[in-house]
């Protein structure tokens, strides 16, 4: 291995609170000239209101990456799992009405 690559690499710690994550079926994306932000969002059904759970906040140029990376582990996903059925084909109504439970 040559030095070169070992100064490239970087040593990643993760806390166990981190480590744990945290559940979004919903990201809101919104940019300005010098950012985009990301606001991870968990709506449960019969809920009215909802919190943002995270925000990540990118340059342009991070985020732009971060899309690729993300196109291209779909692809790899679906190569291994088949083809993710887009919401769009799956009409889920957005405030996730149903039978209200009953004691």
């Amino acid at each position: 291995m040559s030095n070169n690559n070992q100064e490239n690499q970087i040593n990643i710690e993760i806390s166990e609170e981190v480590a744990e994550g945290t559940y979004a079926n919903l990201a809101i994306i919104t940019h300005s000239q010098a950012e985009f932000v990301v606001d991870f969002v968990n709506v449960m059904p019969g809920t009215p209101k909802s919190r943002v759970k995270n925000r990540i906040i990118l340059t342009p140029f991070h985020a732009k990456r971060f899309m690729k990376a993300m196109i291209d582990n779909v692809k790899k996903y679906e190569a291994a799992n088949g083809l993710i059925q887009d919401s769009d084909a799956a009409e889920i109504p957005f405030n996730f009405s149903g039978p209200v439970g009953q004691a």
